[in-house]
């Protein structure tokens, strides 16, 4: 893919990224539709479905980078994309005044939280280890981390399972049912928020190798590394659709699926390395990125384990402008870009 001299890149990537962050709000919206009318819970909502569609920004765009040689490209954007998720976590609790936003979701979402700094240490490890082994097209260490992203999402859905059944005994006890006709209209309203989802996914990726093209050469014009382009510039852009779903979210209160997106994203990035690893066909692609996304996934893990910790913290009203875990995440996410720019 050629680009022109001068400020086509940069035209070519807002518009490129305006696209993926409407198709990307769009496809968040159809999504919570489809949940709502299926029946699922906001916890598993938030988890799985939004964070696979809000996340698709991540795969198609480090797809196109991998498939384009630009290994430095997508690891960046993948641990760029979990740093600058935090920091949405920190902003959405600085703009609910009511009540903090982490104290209104549901301790299960330590149980995601800890796969997600488990699956981040993971990739840095792999990162550093810098021996992985390749067999059958996929490098060992981006299978692992699908594995035991998948055995984690079963962990949760089984937690949810019975956290269910606990409710519909309670409403059985209290002489409600849950039993509903399904009625015409709510078959259509499935069907056109399917067919939505299946046209936002479409927009995403024809939109996404050209975010990574015009990524990669701003990188080269502007004699700033794709590691720091990936994790700043890249990552906060396909983190968009986070921001924009994790604030609709918030202001209809519902708090489990705003943080479930957040903290389910950062676990379905760490998992994504595997069909970047399948699309990088030079060899295991944690062989060939620099050492400095290991800086940059520990320092993602710092900013997890501060939000983790706001989670069990529990406070009955604000006493600051913000509390201070949501004002270390938002100072540690600028510090974090200082020190790999640097």
């Amino acid at each position: 893919m050629v680009w022109s001299e001068g400020l086509a890149p940069w035209a070519i990537f807002l518009l490129s990224a305006a696209v993926i962050v409407y198709a990307g709000t769009k496809l968040s919206r159809y999504g919570d539709q489809i949940a709502n009318l299926t029946g699922l819970g906001g916890l598993w909502v938030g988890v799985v479905l939004m964070a696979a569609a809000t996340s698709l920004p991540e795969i198609f765009t480090d797809v196109s980078a991998a498939l384009m040689n630009a290994p430095d490209l997508a690891a960046g954007d993948l641990f760029g994309s979990n740093m600058a998720n935090m920091l949405i976590l920190g902003i959405i609790d600085l703009m609910h005044r009511q009540k903090r936003v982490w104290q209104q979701a549901g301790f299960e979402h330590a149980l995601i939280a800890g796969l997600a700094l488990f699956l981040t240490g993971f990739a840095a490890f792999f990162v550093l280890l810098g021996l992985d082994v390749k067999h059958g097209g996929i490098g060992l260490g981006s299978m692992l981390l699908l594995l035991r992203y998948l055995f984690g999402m079963r962990v949760v859905f089984r937690q949810e399972t019975m956290k269910r059944r606990q409710r519909e005994q309670e409403l059985i006890v209290e002489g409600q049912t849950t039993a509903e006709s399904k009625q015409p209209s709510k078959r259509e309203a499935l069907r056109r928020a399917s067919v939505g989802f299946a046209v936002a996914t479409l927009a995403l990726l024809l939109a996404a190798p050209f975010l990574a093209g015009s990524a990669s050469e701003i990188a080269e014009q502007s004699g700033v590394s794709s590691t720091f382009i990936g994790t700043s510039l890249v990552g906060i852009t396909t983190s968009l659709p986070e921001l924009v779903t994790a604030i609709a979210a918030v202001r209809l209160g519902a708090f489990d699926l705003a943080v479930g997106n957040l903290f389910g994203s950062n676990a379905f990035n760490m998992a994504a390395f595997f069909f970047v690893d399948i699309a990088y066909r030079s060899g295991p692609l944690f062989n060939a990125v620099s050492d400095a996304h290991a800086m940059t996934a520990l320092w993602s893990i710092l900013l997890m384990s501060v939000a983790l910790m706001g989670i069990m913290y529990r406070v009955e009203k604000r006493y600051m402008l913000i509390e201070p875990d949501s004002f270390l995440i938002i100072l540690g996410y600028c510090l974090g870009l200082w020190l790999l720019f640097q």
